[in-house]
This record gives C-alpha cells, sequence and structure tokens, in this order.
C-alpha cells in the first residue's frame, strides 16, 4: 500500500474515532437531562446519508462529507437552522427549556472529551510503551547549531547540560523547548571541553519562527551521502550513495555541518571534493548551484536508534502522561500566536497537513501518539469563541448566566450563520494551501 494511502486511512480512521466521542461528549449528558437528540450522525449528510437508522427517537448515521460530525439537539439553535421548531412554544424536552448550567455541560461535554481521550491515550502509552528519551550519551558528537544560535555564541559539537540552570536530560525536547517555553539560559559544553552557560533572548521564539529555524540544534550528522537527489550536481559529476566526503577544497569536513558550510560559501564555483569510496580515495570536481548546493543530504539516519528507552509504573505512567497531555495542549495554545503573523497565515494546513503527521507505513504506536495530538487540538480549535464552534456557544450561554437574560434569537441566528461561513472560509483557504505546497513547493 503506498505511503498516501496508509497517511489517508490513518487520518479518516483517527478523525472518524475522535469525532463520534466529540458528539458522545454532547450526546451523553443531554440524555442525562432528558432533552431530545433527534440526530447523531459521523460526518455530514447534505442532501443524503450513506447510512442511517432510527432508534428511539434519534436516527444515527453517516453522511458522505467528512467534514465533522453533529448532534441535532431540538430546540438548539445551530447548524442546521431549523427556524420551524424555534418559532414554536418551547417544549420541556428541547436544550432551551433547560436551565443554564444544564446547556452549559451539554456545550463543553465535546471539548472535555477530547482532553480526556488525549490524556487517557498518552497515559496508556507511558504505561504500556514508555518513553524514548534522548540524552548526551545518545549523542557523542553534540549538536550542530544554525546560524541565528551561533551567533548567540553556541557552537557545532555542543552538548546541552542544563537548561535555566537545571539538569536537561531529554534533548528532544529542547528544540520544542526554545520554540514555545520560557528559556533564559542554556549551560553548554563546547567541543574544546570547556563550559558556558549562554543567555537566551525574551523573543527566541518568533526569531527561530521568522528565521526558518523550528529546529536550531540537530545531531552532528557524519559526512558519509546517503541521498543523491537526480539531475542535480552531484549525480552529474558521479558522486554516489555512501561516499565519505573528507574534504572540499583541502579543508577536512569533519562532520555534515562543516561539509555542507564549505560547499555553500563557494556558489557557482568550481570545488574539488576528496571522498573516501569503498576505502579508496578519490577526487571529484563539482560546480555548486546558485544557491550553493549540489545535492546530496545526510538525513541522520545513524541515529535513528539512537535513543534511550524508559519504561513506567502505572502510577508514574498515570502522572506523566496527564503531564505530558497538558504540556502537548499549553504548547499548542502558546504556538497559536503564529497563526497571525503573515508568514504563520501561509503555513496553516488542512486534511492534508493533518494527514502528514501520520508516518507512511502503518505503526500503531505513532498513530495514537498523533491521534491524542489531534484530540486535543480538536478540543482547543471547539472551545473559540467562533459562532457555529462550541466556544461560541459557550459564549452566549455565560452572557446569559451573567446578566440573566436569555441572547436575542435572531442575533445569535445571524452569529451562527456568520461563523458557518467563517469555518468554510478556514477549511477551504488551509486545504489551498495544501494544495499550493503539495504543487509548488
Amino acid at each position: 500500500m503506498s505511503p498516501f494511502a496508509v497517511k489517508a486511512l490513518q487520518l479518516l480512521l483517527s478523525l472518524s474515532l475522535l469525532i463520534v466521542l466529540h458528539e458522545l461528549g454532547h450526546f451523553i449528558p443531554a440524555k442525562l437531562f432528558k432533552t431530545r437528540v433527534e440526530k447523531f450522525y459521523l460526518f455530514f449528510d447534505i442532501k443524503f446519508s450513506l447510512f442511517k437508522k432510527k432508534i428511539g427517537e434519534t436516527v444515527y448515521g453517516i453522511g458522505w462529507l467528512p467534514l465533522g460530525g453533529y448532534v441535532k439537539i431540538s430546540g438548539m439553535i445551530d447548524e442546521s437552522m431549523d427556524k420551524e421548531q424555534m418559532a414554536l412554544p418551547p417544549q420541556p424536552w428541547e436544550f432551551r427549556s433547560k436551565p443554564t448550567w444544564q446547556r452549559l455541560i451539554i456545550m463543553l461535554g465535546g471539548v472535555t472529551v477530547n482532553i480526556i481521550v488525549g490524556f487517557i491515550i498518552y497515559i496508556c502509552i507511558f504505561y504500556f510503551v514508555g518513553q524514548k528519551i534522548v540524552t548526551n550519551d545518545e549523542l557523542p558528537n553534540g549538536f550542530a547549531v544554525s546560524q541565528t544560535f551561533k551567533d548567540l555564541g553556541f557552537k557545532n559539537g555542543d552538548k546541552v547540560l542544563k537548561l535555566n540552570g537545571e539538569d536537561f536530560e531529554n534533548l528532544n525536547d529542547l528544540n520544542r523547548y526554545l520554540f514555545l517555553r520560557d528559556v533564559n539560559s542554556l549551560t553548554v559544553k563546547h567541543s574544546d571541553g570547556n563550559t558556558e552557560t549562554i543567555s537566551i533572548p525574551e523573543e527566541v521564539g518568533m526569531t527561530m519562527f521568522k528565521a526558518g529555524e523550528l529546529r536550531p540544534f540537530q545531531p552532528v550528522r557524519s559526512n558519509v551521502l546517503d541521498t543523491i537527489i537526480p539531475n542535480y550536481p552531484a549525480e552529474k559529476a558521479g558522486l554516489l550513495k555512501g561516499d565519505k566526503i573528507l574534504s572540499v577544497n583541502g579543508i577536512a569536513t569533519l562532520n555534515w555541518a562543516s561539509l555542507s558550510e564549505n560547499i555553500k560559501g563557494n556558489p557557482a564555483l568550481e570545488v574539488t571534493l576528496t571522498i573516501d569510496r569503498d576505502g579508496g580515495l578519490e577526487t571529484i570536481k563539482v560546480t555548486p548551484g546558485e544557491d550553493g548546493t549540489i545535492g546530496i543530504n545526510n538525513f541522520g539516519l545513524e541515529y535513528e536508534n539512537a535513543y534511550k528507552q524508559v519504561k513506567y509504573g502505572f502510577i508514574e505512567s498515570l502522572g506523566g502522561g496527564i503531564n505530558y497531555g497538558y504540556n502537548v495542549l499549553t504548547d499548542y495554545v502558546k504556538q497559536f500566536k503564529y497563526v497571525f503573523t503573515s508568514e504563520g497565515a501561509t503555513q496553516v494546513g488542512g486534511f492534508g497537513a493533518i494527514a502528514n503527521l501520520f508516518p507512511g507505513t502503518w505503526n500503531w504506536i505513532s498513530f495514537w501518539h498523533t491521534t491524542a495530538l489531534i484530540s486535543i487540538i480538536l478540543a482547543f480549535m471547539n472551545i473559540l469563541p467562533i459562532p457555529a464552534l462550541d466556544g461560541g456557544h459557550v459564549v452566549f450561554l455565560l452572557y446569559e448566566m451573567a446578566t440573566g437574560r436569555k441572547p436575542n434569537e435572531k442575533v445569535m441566528e445571524y452569529a451562527q450563520v456568520a461563523g458557518f461561513i467563517l469555518l468554510i472560509a478556514l477549511v477551504l483557504f488551509a486545504n489551498g494551501n495544501d494544495v499550493y505546497r503539495w504543487l509548488f513547493k
């Protein structure tokens, strides 16, 4: 099965599971408060359904448009815009007849379930699988550092010892902490053996984002080629996968960072490479393009298994999973601010971007990790104060609780229409970005 098909199937399975659970979060409290639920749908059933069956007072079904799902609750202004029902006198089983606190619980049910589901998945992963962490023992050659951080005083080969004065063990988290957390200092050990504590600017996350350096610290990779890009100068010059480049114009290349810098320093100028090929030395001349590249790469496959597997007991998993889920949620909220920049708007993604969160081969651990992440994202997105989302309904309910007056139904109808139009526009924009990236990047 192709990677595209595997990602698509994982996306469909994950979203179907999360949508059903989210809608159950509304359905269950509605039933507990004796509120009639007319429909419970996975996906939208505009004009027709793929499947439907009425059980009791509720029609359960699967729609054909996979953009979400819904429960239709009697006496509620929602995406169904059932004006005829709302024009009739309120009935005891209707949403609008229930006390405000009950309506608030019903509206918060979906978001609550998504948060709980995300946390439970992380707890299970911690308990059954554990966690992969990376320490300096797994990175004997330290980190290669981006230019922004070199300007701060970091150097290639640095080993990170402390963050904000505290021991920092899981180096997998380093770039994420720098991007989203309050990091004011890093203590590093340079390759010459000297230890230094370097201050981090307050707005370093935005600096990283604008510079396109979201992974400024990457393990030092070797100077062995694992990829030769077709139709680039390297292929035409005769470079092969597995070649070890020892020098560029006589300047030694001890790792990938120095190799890349030496080649990029000679855009459009012929360079002489000394290579080790199967134990023998060869010399190859190649001319980099205007961008200083020749079409080679080392994706760090030597670090594929460079991690330490840590296992946890039940109590540790409980605390660790909840803490991990909480950090995922807060990190996502923090990075949301980048959406409102010109660079961030172009990176907003739709279903294609979500599908790319999954690996191209089926892996259940990765599937559940990604499903937990999407569940938490759905919770946050749904609680945004936008009419047509749960958060929009919550705003009106909080207004009612604070003032003792119900909002005007006409105002709520217009807000619902405006919110729905906004959501459709956002969906089109996000998926348009996916199409643009697929065609032109």
